[in-house]
């Protein structure tokens, strides 16, 4: 059974639950005072508490999707094997249908209805990554009216560690985007859903790391070319933009600045506005102090010309590490970059957060963006 089944959760909880009441009942049999009756206790304790403890992480996970198998738990993720079928497209680069996932809306059962999510293989010809997306293609790609339309798209990342499902099963992208769309408020928009570690278990925060993954070339040049390949996606930048949570944020904002002839807008939900140094990451940089500024966005805004995009950045008042700094990249925002913000007065760093800010932050990425 898989990590994130709820048929695991269901037997932690009756495990637990049994060891209690096995506990509360043994307990007058081992209230003596020999060391078996100790041995007994302190055995019960400890494996109630294991159990509990077990529930309340198997739900956290199921929750905010940290975890996506046993694998990925214990660091021995496989990363993908040599792909031989692949559908190639007209400009020779290579995607590799995986299925398609209905989506959880009426009628979602029909396209032109509901949309569709395709699952994918993205095959980076120039960073040597290979790594799955989840495709969500709007009902307006599948009407006569747009045939022959071309959509902007949206690359939706998570967190680190992250699921790319999470996305669609917990922050609700896809769902959230077709009922803007029958409200009118924003562009139909093609969703590129991914997690951020395409080199997994390694927390590459979206980088070339020298002498390791190409992550930023993978999202900046392979991931655009292998998807207009094969879908009526824009080519330019202006038709393309980034929106993630946490490290997904940090991302959206660095690729963005980095690379404009990419990237047009961006949305960072709970953004960090410099890389992390912690056993997930390694050296990121190879000893180059320089390389290290460059991805540092603060500093960024303080020494390097601006970049004509859009930025949208989120934070909250209270229960949010990234507030003062987000107040910071704002007041620092030069023309021809444009700054827009969504500040709580309260939320923490997790999905319900994230939720109350995606609707608004969906909205004004998809107005921004154009094919």
């Amino acid at each position: 059974m898989g990590l994130t089944s709820k048929k695991v959760l269901l037997l932690a909880v009756l495990v637990a639950v049994a060891l209690f009441v096995l506990t509360i009942w043994l307990w007058p049999r081992l209230s003596k005072g020999n060391w078996r009756a100790v041995l007994g206790r302190v055995g019960l304790l400890l494996a109630t508490q294991l159990a509990v403890f077990a529930s309340i992480g198997l739900y956290a996970n199921n929750s905010f999707g940290f975890y996506a198998s046993w694998a990925d738990l214990f660091g021995q993720e496989q990363e993908p094997g040599v792909v031989t079928n692949y559908q190639t497209g007209p400009n020779g680069t290579k995607l590799q249908m995986l299925g398609t996932e209905r989506i959880s809306v009426k009628n979602g059962g029909r396209p032109a209805s509901g949309g569709r999510i395709d699952k994918v293989l993205v095959n980076g010809e120039n960073s040597g990554i290979a790594s799955p997306a989840f495709v969500y293609l709007p009902p307006q790609y599948f009407q006569k009216k747009y045939a022959h339309k071309t959509f902007p798209a949206a690359v939706v990342l998570t967190g680190y560690p992250g699921t790319a499902e999470a996305l669609y099963k917990k922050l609700h992208f896809p769902q959230t985007q077709h009922s803007l769309l029958q409200q009118n408020r924003m562009r139909p928009t093609v969703l590129v859903m991914m997690r951020p570690t395409v080199a997994p278990p390694r927390d590459t925060e979206c980088m070339d790391i020298p002498n390791g993954p190409q992550t930023e070339t993978f999202f900046t040049k392979d991931l655009r070319t292998d998807l207009t390949a094969h879908y009526r996606i824009g080519r330019e930048a202006k038709s393309w933009g980034v929106i993630g949570d946490s490290t997904g944020g940090y991302c959206a904002l660095k690729m963005t600045m980095r690379h404009p002839d990419a990237y047009s807008t961006a949305v960072a939900l709970s953004g960090a506005y410099k890389a992390p140094r912690d056993a997930t990451t390694g050296d990121l940089f190879g000893g180059n102090p320089q390389l290290e500024r460059e991805n540092n966005l603060l500093w960024r805004q303080r020494h390097l010309p601006a970049p004509p995009v859009n930025l949208l950045v989120t934070s909250s008042k209270q229960g949010e590490g990234n507030y003062h700094q987000t107040l910071r990249f704002i007041q620092q925002t030069k023309s021809p970059s444009r700054i827009s913000s969504i500040i709580l007065d309260s939320g923490g760093h997790n999905f319900n957060t994230w939720r109350r800010e995606i609707p608004a932050a969906l909205e004004w990425l998809g107005n921004h963006l154009k094919a």
